[in-house]
């Protein structure tokens, strides 16, 4: 039986350049198709240039400015990867702020290949079980998280996934957890 996401609005935060494409869409798509209203943050207006790898690809518009909105207007937050993506987030205090505060609320986040980077800065993986791509595995496991080479983990409404290859699995499980309204257990600080 599908889920259903009928009146979830998601938010996807992405730098303005930088997140992988395939990471972007195929959450997107899977939300929409559960009947949710996914919508695109960044920290600037226009447009967002996404990537394949290294290589540019396709733009996407801009739905919200970080700086306009509030985990308040969202059930939920998808972070995709790429490498620079979560690297540029993790330099703006807006965009850390916004995706600490869907732990301090308790709502349920999704975040797949480097996307944890940005979690790690707002300081919310402390006692979480979660999986990345394999680069961060020290860096999470620095930032106090417990680092495992799984396809996806779900770890108290968390969804965490490492790699494209894995993204059929991930979709699902980040429907079925914003579907069920999977809630966080306060964000742990160090």
């Amino acid at each position: 039986m599908a889920k259903d996401l009928s009146g979830k609005r998601v938010a996807f935060m992405v730098a303005p350049e930088g997140a992988e494409q395939v990471e972007l869409t195929e959450p997107w798509k899977a939300v929409k198709e559960a009947g949710g209203r996914p919508e695109l943050v960044s920290t600037k207006p226009g447009t967002v240039q996404a990537f394949d790898h290294l290589d540019k690809a396709d733009t996407f518009p801009v739905d919200k400015v970080v700086t306009e909105v509030s985990p308040d207007d969202y059930d939920a937050l998808v972070l995709p990867g790429g490498v620079a993506n979560p690297d540029l987030l993790r330099t703006s205090p807006d965009a850390v702020g916004f995706a600490r505060g869907f732990f301090q609320q308790q709502k349920p986040v999704a975040v797949i290949c480097h996307g944890p980077w940005t979690l790690i800065e707002a300081d919310v993986v402390r006692g979480r079980r979660m999986t990345s791509w394999p680069s961060l595995r020290t860096d999470l496991r620095n930032a106090g998280a417990e680092w495992v080479d799984e396809h996806v983990v779900v770890d108290n409404g968390l969804v965490s996934s490492r790699k494209p290859a894995d993204l059929a699995a991930f979709c699902g499980k980040l429907v079925e957890e914003f579907a069920e309204g999977k809630h966080y257990a306060q964000a742990q600080s160090g």
